[in-house]
């Protein structure tokens, strides 16, 4: 992973975090945009203009990949240097939360 990817993702973003965990599997723009809805009990709403522009520079930096196209729908998925970036962030994640943890 070059400086740069880390420099730009490392801490990450709640909006590059969720897109990289939600193409763990094949998926459009909008079916991110119900995923994370989803899964932060709609505390999260990633606006149209907010997860198009993170794809395209997602996709430009080498993060995630386009697979193909369904329906007009352009489908992304992870890439390894992708999980790569998410994996460096989960572990930045679970050691602020050990660290609170023992503080408190």
């Amino acid at each position: 992973m070059d400086s740069h990817i880390r420099k730009v993702y490392v801490p990450m973003t709640e909006t590059a975090f969720y897109i990289l965990l939600c193409l763990q599997k094949p998926n459009h723009g909008y079916g991110i945009v119900q995923m994370v809805e989803k899964m932060t009990d709609g505390e999260i709403r990633l606006a149209p203009g907010t997860m198009y522009g993170s794809l395209s520079k997602m996709e430009k930096d080498k993060l995630i990949q386009f697979v193909r196209e369904e329906e007009k729908r352009k489908i992304y998925e992870i890439t390894d240097l992708g999980r790569e970036v998410l994996q460096l962030e989960r572990k930045r994640i679970e050691r602020l939360y050990k660290n609170a943890q023992e503080e408190l």
